[in-house]
């Protein structure tokens, strides 16, 4: 595919990767989240070995899942900059959604909505982080009085739940997106793709080729 004229590369082996790295740590960490959530659950314990090791598993994959996203911040938040023409395309939205994307302003390698889908999903993970260390009761909590720990548990299950729908939406538009998908499972789009979908990130990464 490396010599396919049709095709460019979109997404790296190693960025692929730590991709995945991050979507499986987080459904490790939401299956074990929920099972602490409510009684109803609780037997998704069992897919850790019980309700032991998943309290002792859960900040640990925690800790994975937070280095593998601090290496996607830093190495998407330059694409990720809102600009005028990001306020623009949201504004334009509906009528995406719709099927009418003739008024969409060109989009650059990210799209406004992936874009504020990028930096709700950093403001989730922070709240996660900052929280989650106050409640890390093997570690950290004697440090902190008991009403900030209170609040940092309901911070903790607000922000893990925004999380789990922002991921929810994220799979469905690239679902829904076509080709999306294969771009983060193989790292290749078509040409006619990025010209349709990223048609200024497509000008940038081939130098102008229209």
């Amino acid at each position: 595919m490396k010599n396919d004229p049709k095709r460019i590369l979109r997404y790296t082996p190693i960025e692929r990767a730590n991709h995945w790295l991050s979507a499986l740590t987080f459904i490790l960490l939401a299956l074990s989240g929920l099972a602490f959530f409510h009684p109803a659950f609780y037997p998704l314990t069992q897919l850790f070995g019980g309700g032991v090791w998943a309290r002792i598993l859960h900040p640990f994959i925690g800790v994975v899942m937070a280095l593998s996203f601090g290496i996607m911040f830093f190495h998407y938040r330059r694409d990720n900059g809102i600009t005028a023409a990001d306020r623009e395309w949201l504004g334009h939205v509906r009528e995406m959604v719709d099927g009418d994307d003739r008024n969409m302003p060109e989009a650059g390698k990210f799209n406004g909505g992936q874009k504020l889908l990028f930096w709700l999903l950093v403001a989730s993970m922070v709240l996660l982080i900052l929280s989650g260390i106050v409640i890390w009761r093997a570690y950290f909590t004697f440090l902190f009085p008991a009403w900030i720990i209170r609040l940092s548990s309901v911070v903790h299950a607000v922000a893990a739940t925004v999380m789990i729908a922002l991921i929810i939406f994220h799979i469905y538009a690239a679902i829904w997106t076509r080709e999306s998908m294969d771009a983060m499972l193989y790292g290749w789009v078509r040409r006619a793709w990025a010209k349709q979908h990223h048609p200024a990130w497509f000008r940038q990464i081939t130098g102008g080729d229209r």
